[in-house]
């Protein structure tokens, strides 16, 4: 009787066990598809705040740049960005400022500048985005200077990195240089970039430490040539140098100096590389380069160079082509300088 009534409390305990160990099983499922749901709304709202801002943004500039031409600001940032949004923009807006642009380099025979030939280069991608040629400018061929390695690297690192940009976006070949001394190819930029490296892993215009506009511009440039190992590495470096500068509010800079044109390059250059703005490289104390951005924004769609200040174009320009460029990597578009 008392090994009928022990075998009868195992199978009960047996029962029990299993029954706690199924509900444990269930409960742990349950858990990890709420956690996934969660992410994924959370995922969802992200992608509608992104898109929500960009179009105020984007109507911002519009309405303010309302008769654009060439110029780094009030100019090719806002027809770039705009152009590559995806918003409904009147044709006849775009076609404003590519007859002011060529207007104005029909006067200055072609010469856009004597020394910095990155205008020629922003000049290009902004063409190149709202489908004109920019080999015929009001009779110039913008691509032609940029044959002239030299002339090109002269300013320093971001010469040839703007160089690789605007050549790229329209898979252009390089003109026959017919003025300088030394042909310009792909493979010498891309040699002249990675000579140009410092050792900790950035780069700058002319200082010894790395600054981080600057080595955001050179990895966006680089995004296309990573079949090549130095340039794998060199870009391995260049985001390690990012990522551990970035402070513990996602942005960049000390103290009062955080500026939101820091945090539009680093989002631009991830996504140039094909890595999500969430990876935990870019995350710090919770905090993403788009959590950044947003402490910059200003009740109507503008963004201030640094925190409290007023409106600034140039940032807000920036800002601006930063959340299309995270748009686009959300749609699974082609990110904002590959165009064709």
């Amino acid at each position: 009787m008392k090994k009928i009534l022990t075998w009868i409390l195992l199978i009960n305990m047996c029962v029990l066990l299993a029954a706690c160990g199924d509900k444990a099983s269930a409960d742990k499922t349950a858990g990890e598809a709420g956690s996934k749901a969660d992410k994924r709304t959370e995922s969802i709202q992200n992608e509608q705040t992104i898109k929500d801002s960009l179009e105020q943004t984007g109507n911002y500039l519009y309405k303010n740049v309302e008769n654009p031409t060439i110029g780094s600001v009030g100019g090719e940032w806002t027809i770039l960005g705009l152009a590559r949004s995806g918003m409904d923009i009147r044709d006849e807006y775009f076609e404003t400022y590519f007859e002011n642009l060529s207007a104005y380099t029909a006067q200055q025979g072609g010469v856009l500048h004597a020394k910095k030939y990155t205008e020629y280069s922003r000049v290009i991608l902004t063409v190149t985005a709202i489908d004109k040629d920019p080999s015929d400018v009001g009779g110039f061929d913008m691509l032609a200077p940029l044959a002239d390695f030299e002339q090109t690297v002269f300013q320093g690192v971001n010469g040839p990195a703007f160089a690789l940009l605007a050549l790229d976006a329209g898979n252009y070949e390089i003109p026959e240089n017919t003025v300088g001394s030394t042909q310009a190819t792909r493979e010498l930029y891309v040699d002249h970039i990675i000579n140009a490296q410092l050792p900790d892993g950035g780069w700058s215009i002319g200082g010894a430490a790395a600054e981080v506009d600057l080595t955001a511009m050179v990895l966006q440039a680089l995004a296309k040539y990573q079949d090549r190992k130095d340039v794998e590495e060199a870009v391995e470096k260049g985001l390690k140098v990012l990522s551990e500068s970035q402070n513990e509010n996602g942005g960049y800079g000390a103290d009062m100096t955080e500026s939101s044109e820091s945090v539009s390059q680093v989002i631009v250059a991830l996504t140039e590389l094909g890595i999500s703005l969430e990876d935990s490289g870019f995350v710090k104390k919770g905090n993403t380069l788009l959590d950044a951005l947003a402490q910059f924004r200003l009740e109507d769609g503008s963004y201030s160079h640094l925190k409290g200040e007023e409106s600034n174009l140039l940032a807000t320009e920036q800002a601006f082509y930063a959340l299309v460029s995270a748009e686009r990597a959300n749609q699974g578009e082609a990110s904002l300088y590959r165009m064709k």
